[in-house]
């Protein structure tokens, strides 16, 4: 047997009392023989019996209620979406107070309470047109921090000369106050519009007890709402942050670098105009970036001695100015540093025609823009000298070089001189000989820096026409053949009858070809084999030099071309080189819209291979 059994056992008897009593009275009545006495007697015993079973029936109501409370209570703690939890909450307390409509005022940003959700007794949600609420007592509420029922507003002293009780016929109402982390944050509120007496003192009570939980629970969502917000903003602001990275890191342009910040940090602060102001030599403030709107007014803020931008450089720091007397609108202006080893080489300077714009997240984005600016422009700025050094350097090469082919060609035709017309001793014409080799070696590597020097200025020049692919290869075979010969190589041809021409400059080509079979003759060992080949592929005539030489390691190629690089290996090392023919050959190639792959292992020689593009 449960423990409600015994409870209904009393009522069902307490009933069956009370029906009996009533047929007897009845009797009585009927019978026109009653006592006065007994019979108020009797009343009063089935009155107590009707008050018993009323008082049993509204405790089981509210332990009904207060269940459900516990039951709806877990359910809006299972959700941290605040317009679920809103809507959760009205239902909820329409249901427990059996009120027709309910509503949920939220106090905003502006310390002003709003609407946020109304719903009725069908779980509907309600518009503007029907909200209907007693303003007093609302208000009161808020005010006060106490709640308020009424059974009947329109005959209540406290309530019954109100415009909204009047207009609104409102009757049976209760409002209890919302309140998270002792402060009101709200207001909760029922009414029905044609009952009265509808809510009670407990009503309030358990009304009261919700508003607390729901109040945590609103306050939860609201945090919960406002973090969620706020770290999507900072992602948000990451993935551009990042975006911004890759596009300055993509650059060394000092001018694309500061157009780039400029457009950031007025699309991410949603400016007016922004520009980007760099110091010069003469510690001047200069503008070196504009974008957006600008006002003639405003150049007045970008001077290095303005007081404002004073301030940035003094404290080095972001400094906002909301009071603009210049300028005939209203707006904010923002002033960041872009500051490189602690210190300010430059500003931004943001504008935005709005008093409340930014704020301190804002300034910090601004700031963290201008940090990536400052990485950016300063590498730009030191590719840009090193571009200038480069050049000055390429120049001075050329120059150089073009100077000592005069004094060159005089040492070189004296000697020829020398051994042309003089009678000379066995040692004489040793020191002639050794003067006029050096003299070749040294117009050599004249002429390689001579292209280096041009190659890096741009000034390096093709022509390029119909080649005969056979003919250049001749010419360059003619050039090396005493150096094959004298280290006792054999050199083999292979190469296609009835090749198509080419398109190339039939000089470089040729220059192409001497330095690879040089490279070849000397880096293969007395006795070796090189080999020609030239063949048709893909649009292509592929000219090979192959050879039986020393080789090299994968990071040996790796480094192949690089200026002045010349293998560390035993017999490399006491060869004659400059370090410049691959790294020529490798620009002239490209120079030629033409392609050099290189295959090469240690011990069994390399083969460099040259595509140069057939004439269409």
């Amino acid at each position: 047997m449960t423990t409600d059994q015994p409870r209904r056992q009393d009522i069902d008897a307490s009933l069956t009392n009370a029906r009996q009593t009533i047929a007897l009275l009845r009797s009585q009545v009927n019978a026109n023989q009653y006592d006065r006495t007994y019979f108020l007697q009797r009343l009063d015993a089935v009155n107590e019996i009707l008050e018993s079973i009323i008082s049993e029936r509204q405790g089981q109501v509210d332990t009904e209620r207060f269940a459900k409370l516990y039951e709806v209570s877990k359910a809006i703690g299972s959700t941290l979406d605040l317009e679920e939890v809103l809507q959760q909450v009205m239902d909820a307390i329409i249901a427990l107070t059996g009120a027709e409509r309910g509503y949920l005022m939220l106090l905003n940003d502006d310390g002003v309470l709003e609407f946020r959700i109304a719903r009725n007794l069908d779980q509907e949600t309600l518009d503007s047109g029907e909200f209907a609420v007693s303003r007093t007592i609302t208000r009161q509420v808020f005010e006060n921090g106490t709640p308020i029922v009424t059974t009947n507003a329109a005959e209540d002293p406290r309530y019954a000369g109100q415009v909204s009780i009047i207009t609104h016929q409102l009757r049976s109402i209760m409002a209890a106050p919302l309140r998270a982390r002792g402060t009101i944050i709200g207001v909760i509120y029922v009414d029905n519009r044609v009952r009265t007496g509808l809510f009670r003192e407990k009503d309030l009570e358990i009304m009261e007890a919700f508003a607390g939980q729901a109040a945590v629970a609103i306050d939860n969502a609201r945090l919960f709402s406002e973090t969620d917000e706020k770290l999507a903003q900072r992602v948000e602001e990451s993935q551009m942050l990042q975006w911004i990275d890759r596009q300055l890191n993509e650059t060394l342009d000092l001018r694309k670098a500061m157009d780039l910040t400029v457009e950031w940090t007025l699309r991410m602060c949603s400016a007016k105009n922004t520009s980007l102001a760099m110091i010069d030599s003469n510690g001047e403030l200069q503008i070196m970036s504009q974008v957006g709107e600008q006002d003639s007014h405003s150049q007045q803020y970008l001077s290095a001695h303005h007081p404002l931008i004073e301030q940035v450089f003094e404290s080095g720091q972001p400094v906002v100015q909301t009071s603009l007397p210049s300028l005939d609108m209203a707006g904010t202006l923002l002033c960041v540093p872009i500051k490189r080893e602690n210190r300010t080489i430059g500003v931004i300077v943001v504008y935005a025609d709005r008093a409340d714009a930014f704020d301190m997240d804002e300034q910090a984005l601004v700031a963290r823009i201008a940090d990536r600016a400052a990485i950016a422009i300063e590498n730009a700025r030191l590719y840009d000298e090193v571009k200038q050094a480069n050049q000055a350097k390429s120049v001075f090469v050329g120059t150089v070089a073009h100077e000592l082919k005069a004094p060159m060609t005089s040492i070189s035709g004296y000697a020829d001189l020398l051994l042309h017309f003089s009678s000379l001793n066995e040692q004489e014409l040793g020191y002639v000989t050794r003067i006029k080799d050096g003299t070749l070696r040294m117009r050599q590597l004249v002429d390689d820096l001579s292209d280096i020097s041009r190659i890096e200025s741009g000034n390096l020049r093709v022509e390029l026409t119909e080649v005969d692919v056979a003919e250049v290869i001749a010419r360059a075979k003619e050039s090396v053949m005493i150096q094959v010969q004298e280290r006792d190589h054999r050199l083999v041809e292979h190469i296609d009858d009835d090749l198509p021409p080419v398109k190339a400059d039939p000089a470089r080509v040729v220059q192409v070809l001497i330095n690879l079979l040089s490279n070849a003759y000397k880096y293969t060992p007395e006795g070796g084999e090189i080999t020609i080949q030239a063949y048709q592929q893909n649009g292509q005539v592929m000219i090979g030099v192959k050879d039986t030489g020393v080789g090299m390691s994968p990071e040996e190629l790796h480094k192949l071309g690089t200026k002045f690089w010349r293998s560390s290996n035993e017999y490399s090392v006491k060869q004659r080189g400059t370090g410049l023919g691959i790294s020529i050959t490798r620009n002239l190639i490209e120079l030629m819209r033409g392609t050099l792959s290189v295959e090469s292992e240690v011990g069994k020689g390399s083969t460099f291979t040259v595509g140069l593009p057939i004439i269409e």
